[in-house]
């Protein structure tokens, strides 16, 4: 197993997700901001990684959480901006010299309500393969 990839796959998330024209203007976090954030913002959140070795060699699977939360009243703010983190995740790539990005798939979406429902929650879930 191995978790060489986890700081460059954070990162390309990252780039991913703020390069997406749909999240233009859209906050893009991984650590919900002081007071619980106000708007609708992404927070790339929990990951867990497993060995995927096999006989051709290492790898790793990681499962990502990006979630997606929004003050606005109804969903519709917070399902589009998910809709974008979708798109921008089919588009991933790893740096150079970091491994091969073999998959990347959607896992699930769990979409809620918070705080007596003032606030709109989306966690999405990926799993994404890396070889090195």
């Amino acid at each position: 197993m191995s978790y060489l990839a986890a700081a460059a796959l954070q990162a390309a998330v990252f780039a991913a997700l703020t390069a997406h024209p749909d999240l233009v203007g859209v906050p893009v976090l991984d650590a919900v901001p002081p007071g619980g954030g106000t708007g609708t913002f992404v927070l790339i959140g929990p990951e867990e990684a497993k060995d995927a070795s096999d006989k051709t060699g290492a790898g790793a699977e990681h499962r990502l959480e990006i979630s997606v939360l929004s003050d606005a009243a109804g969903f519709l703010a917070a399902k589009a901006a998910a809709v974008a983190v979708c798109a921008a995740m089919d588009g991933l790539a790893l740096p150079a010299g970091v491994g091969r990005l073999v998959a990347v798939e959607f896992v699930r979406a769990v979409a809620r309500r918070l705080e007596d429902g003032a606030v709109r929650r989306i966690d999405l879930r990926f799993r994404v393969r890396v070889e090195f």
